[in-house]
């Protein structure tokens, strides 16, 4: 449960950031599509403008890869804080 609220607090963090207007600079893929080209909150998820399907597949699989790699609770390791993976 630690983790899972220290994700959504990265996720409340991401939406106060880019509707303040603060997007990362340069181009997200190789045909010149910006950062900030695309719409805040669900709209870049759904709509028009949204983020093309095999980029949220993207993100989606690295998620899933952290979580299965390296964001687990091993017992045995020195995992004596709740909440402390070991991992940096």
């Amino acid at each position: 449960e630690i983790k899972h609220g220290r994700i959504c607090q990265l996720a409340f963090l991401g939406q106060v950031v880019t509707r303040g207007g603060l997007h990362l600079p340069g181009d997200i893929d190789y045909s010149g599509d910006a950062f900030d080209s695309f719409p805040n909150g669900v709209a870049a998820l759904f709509g028009p403008d949204s983020i093309p399907t095999a980029g949220l597949v993207q993100i989606v699989a690295f998620v899933g890869w952290l979580e299965c790699a390296f964001m687990r609770d091993v017992p045995g390791m020195g995992n004596e804080h709740i909440g402390d993976f070991r991992n940096g």
